[in-house]
């Protein structure tokens, strides 16, 4: 099942966007993500992972699929997509959907590559990186990431050997939700707004 959100007017780009590993295709981030890019002209098309379309249909809370089939899902869903739409088809998606998109971005020939709250390493563990694939990624690519994020701050992040095609778009005080702290003063619709504002223009150009 795809969940379409589409701009009133012109379609400029379009972007599939796969959810984290613990929260739907409609969570409250995905949906305020996904209506925030459609009126700045992005249609954004969402999908569920085998094991999180087995828990909208019984409630049971599972692990997500192996990776293999994590892939084999948005090749799927990519396929589906690309015949549905003309002009430029970007692939993304917040945490671990975005990661599972940046394994298959350069085998799909996507336009681009969005991440929202990238885990760079699992929690806690920033001296395990799961960084490798990214130094030679070709895809052009635009990593929205909370300067706090506990799954890939800005000051490990910083020390990692990434492609020149990865983008960074750090967010003041942000976690892995992009919420910052109280006393930065920010809010986390402001920092929503921010992230939205950097996907679009990054597609556009």
């Amino acid at each position: 099942m795809l969940l379409w959100t589409r701009p009133s007017g012109l379609v400029k780009n379009t972007l599939i966007l796969a959810h984290g590993a613990g929260a739907p295709m409609d969570s409250a981030f995905m949906e305020a993500m996904a209506q925030k890019l459609a009126t700045r002209g992005v249609a954004v098309v969402r999908f569920e992972f085998p094991y999180m379309a087995a828990r909208r249909d019984d409630g049971r809370r599972r692990p997500p699929n192996p990776q293999g089939q994590l892939l084999d899902h948005w090749r799927a869903v990519h396929a589906e997509v690309r015949q549905q739409v003309t002009g430029r088809l970007a692939i993304g998606g917040k945490s671990m959907g975005g990661r599972m998109a940046s394994l298959v971005a350069d085998e799909l020939g996507a336009d681009a590559l969005v991440c929202l709250g990238y885990p760079f390493y699992a929690a806690g563990k920033p001296e395990k990186p799961r960084v490798a694939h990214l130094a030679d990624l070709k895809t052009p690519t635009l990593v929205v990431q909370g300067e706090r994020d506990a799954l890939g701050d800005r000051p490990a992040v910083t020390g990692y050997a990434l492609s020149p095609s990865i983008h960074l778009h750090w967010l003041a005080a942000g976690d892995h939700d992009l919420k910052p702290l109280k006393a930065s003063g920010l809010t986390h619709e402001q920092h929503m707004d921010g992230a939205a504002d950097a996907v679009a223009a990054f597609l556009a150009s």
